[in-house]
């Protein structure tokens, strides 16, 4: 399947198998599962296919697919007033603080109750995401669809600065001199028009960055490590670097006229920036938004020469809520959501994990992919995103119950710094000294 005929042939698919797995009015007998999902649109789409073929499978559950906005409010609220939904599709950040709230139902006590393995459930996935659905002990998620990030450039901006459009930057010294390259400005304002690689587009994985540069964010014992590891400091002056580059004040004016993710003014689908990290999912937005712009995937550029590809893992996680009425009927639709079919030699033939996931436009998660998920995906760099999660630093967010809040700080450390309103240095250690204290006291919390 070309990309080009890609968008027609998913419609087509999803639009037959929704109709072909239809409900009937016998599903009043079942037991009804509620499961609340964030995603809108396509990806929702995806879903409710995937879940009317779990419907169409058996005749004692039913699922009930909503799509819910504000979705981690409303699911922690529900939860803690005793009426949560069956299941709840939220993210790898929310494991850990929703299980220290004792929100959450381990899945591997569910698997116990079957005779099943945790062990042999999370052997079939490539180690980065098994990682992910562990916490303390239990394995708390099962992976919706799973996601990797790589260098995306635009290789028609690669040949207008006299770049190869078929080699990216391999490494950060590289990254920073194709970044001069293809800084472009109006002639007469001088104001920027194009720049090369921005570290704060889009801004949502500055937390990332240190453990790029071969550091950390949690020390040996769980101690807070942002200011404290050489390599920290490092990510940061990166950072700066690039608003020396360009200048504060030009990239104020410059970043203002930034449209939204998912529109056609994210400044990569409008040619402002050239250079971008970005997920498996970036493709799909650019079939609708940026359909004749040419370009190239590949790992994020080496810190240091001959060292293995860097990524961040992401995933859609589904968790079974505390108070659950039907918590084993939950497990066997995440059962059935993790699934494949090895030898698929067609999209009919696509099961559970790799329906979704194709649908999607992701990779999967899972070690082995069948036949046709594997030939015939419709992201022409797929085998990219699959290399990458297969790397042996490929990273997730740290499952750590106040990474939000970690987070949070992280972000406006960052803030300061490419602003230039203050150094690495001061801005990390405000952000140190706030997270420390509010990690203290989670702990503490914890132990009693």
């Amino acid at each position: 399947m070309t990309s080009s005929s890609a968008p027609r042939s998913l419609a087509l698919l999803l639009a037959g198998y929704l109709a072909a797995c239809a409900p009937d009015a016998s599903h009043d007998a079942r037991v009804h599962v509620v499961y609340w999902e964030k995603w809108t649109g396509a990806e929702a789409s995806a879903m409710a296919a995937t879940v009317d073929a779990f419907n169409a499978s058996q005749s004692r559950i039913f699922v009930e697919f909503l799509s819910i906005s504000g979705i981690e409010r409303k699911a922690i609220l529900a939860t803690a007033g005793g009426d949560p939904p069956d299941v709840t599709g939220l993210w790898v950040q929310n494991i850990a603080s929703w299980a220290d709230m004792n929100a959450l139902t381990p899945l591997d006590e569910l698997m116990a109750e079957q005779g099943e393995s945790a062990d042999e459930f999370l052997a079939r996935y490539e180690p980065a995401y098994a990682d992910a659905m562990q916490y303390d002990g239990h394995v708390y998620a099962a992976i919706a669809t799973p996601a990797s990030l790589a260098l995306h450039w635009n290789k028609r901006a690669f040949r207008e600065a006299g770049l190869d459009p078929e080699r990216p930057p391999a490494t950060l010294a590289e990254l920073y001199d194709y970044s001069k390259r293809l800084t472009r400005r109006d002639p007469v304002t001088h104001d920027l028009t194009q720049v090369g690689f921005l570290p704060e587009d889009p801004g949502w994985w500055p937390w990332a960055f240190p453990r790029y540069f071969g550091g950390d964010l949690l020390g040996p014992h769980g101690e807070i490590t942002y200011d404290g590891v050489p390599a920290n400091v490092e990510s940061m002056r990166w950072v700066q670097s690039y608003t020396d580059l360009y200048g504060s004040d030009d990239l104020r004016r410059f970043a203002s006229g930034f449209g939204l993710f998912g529109s056609p003014q994210f400044p990569f689908f409008a040619g402002r920036t050239t250079m971008v990290f970005q997920g498996v999912w970036l493709n799909n937005y650019m079939r609708q938004y940026a359909p004749n712009l040419e370009y190239g995937v590949a790992a994020w550029p080496a810190v240091h020469a001959g060292e293995a590809p860097f990524t961040l893992v992401e995933g859609d996680m589904l968790m079974i809520p505390r108070g659950s009425k039907h918590p084993r009927e939950a497990w066997e639709f995440l059962k059935y959501v993790s699934s494949s079919n090895p030898e698929a030699q067609s999209f009919d033939e696509l099961r559970g994990m790799e329906r979704t996931c194709f649908l999607q436009e992701k990779n999967s998660p899972l070690r082995v992919w069948s036949p046709f998920f594997t030939e015939h995906h419709p992201h022409p760099f797929i085998g990219v995103f699959r290399e990458l999660a297969q790397s042996p630093r490929a990273y997730h967010a740290p499952l750590m119950g106040i990474f939000q809040e970690y987070q949070r700080e992280i972000n406006i450390a960052f803030d300061k710094v490419r602003l230039g309103q203050s150094s690495p240095e001061v801005a990390m250690a405000f952000a140190q000294a706030r997270v420390a204290s509010s990690w203290v006291e989670h702990r503490r919390g914890l132990a009693r």
